[in-house]
């Protein structure tokens, strides 16, 4: 219930967020989740033996987000300045032994929570963004929660035991074909309200073009829940944090956006590139 109680409050305000909100304040409430999500994986860095310097990552953070929104160009190069900042910091106030790891951490941190939500507010400024990142956050989800029910009905083969005991291959069918079909009903809503005059919700792609981008989403949605699972055993944790109830942590109920945005980005961009 709790779990139920806490989507239906964060999933509306995600939409409108997406859809309605003005630029800045996508950046600042993508900026906040960031930041809450960099803690919480510094938390778990540090369980696995390192102690990272966070108030400078989380700083680095906050300027890597201030740079997608007055200098977007520039992100690349802000992220390789974090880097030598982040060695030479932790040259500084670590022991030698721990040099390389601390800084290898706290860098790891920025690429892994940070880099992914700057190309989401990257695809919202982008012509038809917010319906693309909008289906990204529907296939995703709709996986998410039809992977859980039907995992529980069903679910009976393991599929990585170690790194997470609850998941089966029934489960993660279940989620492939959650996302396709919601997927596609999103698609389907956003012709019907095209027919109406509304092109908020445009995809003008074929039905199996989306359908295919459903699958390739969904399953980089898996692997990156596998990710942070990797990462919680490390530190012999169950949740990364408490903060959404029935969900664990921010990294937790993001880790599978983590993986997935990039994979969207990176698609796109192969898509402009050879305009296929």
């Amino acid at each position: 219930m709790k779990r139920i109680v806490t989507a239906a409050i964060l999933i509306p305000l995600v939409l409108l967020l997406i859809l309605g909100a003005p630029y800045w304040l996508q950046v600042l409430c993508a900026a906040c989740v960031g930041e809450l999500a960099l803690h919480e994986y510094l938390v778990l860095a540090d369980a696995s033996g390192t102690q990272s310097p966070r108030v400078l990552v989380l700083v680095c953070g906050a300027a890597l987000f201030a740079i997608v929104y007055w200098m977007p160009g520039f992100l690349w190069s802000a992220l390789g300045i974090a880097a030598l900042l982040l060695l030479g910091i932790c040259t500084l106030r670590s022991p030698v032994f721990r040099v390389l790891a601390d800084t290898s951490y706290s860098f790891f941190g920025l690429v892994y929570v940070i880099y992914p939500l700057t190309l989401a507010l990257l695809l919202l400024s982008q012509e038809n963004g917010a319906a693309l990142l909008l289906f990204l956050f529907v296939t995703v989800w709709a996986g998410d929660i039809t992977a859980l029910y039907v995992g529980r009905a069903w679910g009976q083969r393991k599929m990585a035991p170690v790194l997470s005991p609850k998941k089966t291959w029934e489960g993660a069918a279940g989620s492939m074909a959650g996302s396709v079909f919601f997927g596609l009903c999103l698609v389907g809503l956003g012709d019907l309200l095209f027919q109406h005059g509304y092109i908020l919700l445009l995809y003008p792609r074929p039905w199996w073009y989306w359908m295919l981008l459903a699958i390739i989403l969904n399953f980089a949605a898996q692997i990156g829940d596998l990710l942070e699972s990797a990462l919680k055993r490390g530190a012999d944790v169950k949740d990364s944090g408490t903060l959404l109830p029935g969900h664990g942590g921010m990294l937790d109920r993001i880790d599978a956006l983590l993986i997935a945005l990039p994979v969207l980005w990176y698609v796109l961009l192969l898509q402009q590139t050879y305009l296929f």
